[in-house]
């Protein structure tokens, strides 16, 4: 059984997320694509950044084509329909647009490849799937665009595909270290507590930073965290429990918070994706106690690895492997171009 037969009745919408350029993001998406042509599964297909290319822009090497199959829905920017070799039917012109354009959703009538591209927004990606849904997609794959950190965000699909591999290092200890780090991030554990749940989404719309004591809360003149770290501190009594941050999470939100305070103060975000720390800061603060909790945490479906580096070296695919899956626990890690072997 393939992956996608595997993940078909428990997610209906998957997005591919890449570590790195190079992480063989492309290439597990021709290959759940090729899976499900295989297995009769009608897929949509978008994008959050324009795909499809034949060179990448970044290393100038060759990049996988995108090809689809009759009966796939695909999202294409109005200025990209006429470059695909497909045959394509526009079944609806969306009201979500790009630089290139609305979005066109086609059906696609002849076999061929595709340059595929989608809404800017999470939220346009949201409504837009489910319109890919109504379309006739069982099951919808969002290419992620590699910087977009949002499109692992919760409420753009229901799980991740993590693309990881030899690109990030020549040293397999550190692409393990990173790829556990982000799936630590991802699987952060998720907020509990009803009345501070509560309170946090009464106040969404002013996104203020909150801090929470056992049975009360005060909501700070601070959108943000960043730059305000003092001001956080001085609001961090002996009675405090949590701190809601609306915003991003980064060193300087918590530079100038007293470290004991770590100890006893766990920190609410909405979700993983609003962390932007490496993971040397992320180790050094949790020896010192701090703790995160989020709304809502990310579905990671699988990993997959790519063992060769663009840049001349690469990894016996079954050592990576191996490495990969003595560190993660109770997810697949998958090298697709392994198994097609």
């Amino acid at each position: 059984m393939g992956l996608l037969e595997q993940l078909k009745d428990e997610y209906k919408i998957l997005s591919i997320v890449g570590m790195a350029k190079n992480a063989g993001k492309t290439t597990v998406l021709n290959y759940l694509i090729e899976e499900a042509m295989d297995e009769g599964i009608v897929l949509g297909i978008t994008s959050t950044g324009r795909d499809g290319e034949s060179v990448d822009l970044v290393t100038g090497t060759a990049k996988p084509k995108i090809f689809l199959d009759a009966g796939t829905i695909v999202s294409i920017p109005k200025q990209l329909y006429e470059f695909a070799d497909a045959g394509l039917e526009i079944l609806r012109i969306s009201r979500y647009s790009t630089a290139m354009g609305p979005i066109l959703l086609c059906r696609v009538v002849q076999s061929g490849n595709v340059q595929i591209a989608g809404p800017v927004s999470t939220a346009d990606h949201k409504e837009m799937c489910k319109e890919m849904l109504a379309l006739g997609a069982e099951k919808i794959l969002i290419d992620g665009a590699i910087d977009r950190k949002s499109i692992a965000a919760p409420e753009t699909s229901d799980a991740i595909i993590l693309a990881t591999g030899a690109v990030l290092s020549r040293s397999l200890h550190k692409i393990v270290e990173e790829t556990v780090y982000t799936i630590e991030l991802y699987t952060l554990p998720v907020l509990e507590n009803q009345f501070i749940q509560q309170v946090i989404e009464a106040q969404e719309n002013r996104n203020r930073v909150v801090v929470f004591s056992d049975d009360n809360f005060e909501l700070l003149d601070l959108k943000t965290g960043l730059g305000a770290s003092k001001l956080i501190d001085e609001a961090i009594s002996e009675k405090i429990t949590h701190v809601y941050i609306p915003g991003a999470m980064t060193g300087s939100v918590i530079a100038d918070i007293h470290p004991k305070k770590f100890k006893r103060v766990k920190f609410v975000l909405k979700d993983p994706t609003k962390i932007f720390m490496d993971y040397f800061t992320w180790g050094r603060l949790k020896k010192q106690g701090f703790c995160v909790e989020v709304i809502q945490n990310i579905n990671i479906a699988a990993v997959t690895v790519n063992p060769v580096s663009p840049f001349g070296y690469c990894f016996e695919h079954r050592v990576l492997i191996d490495a990969m899956t003595a560190a993660i626990k109770n997810i697949p890690v998958i090298d697709v171009k392994y198994r097609f072997d």
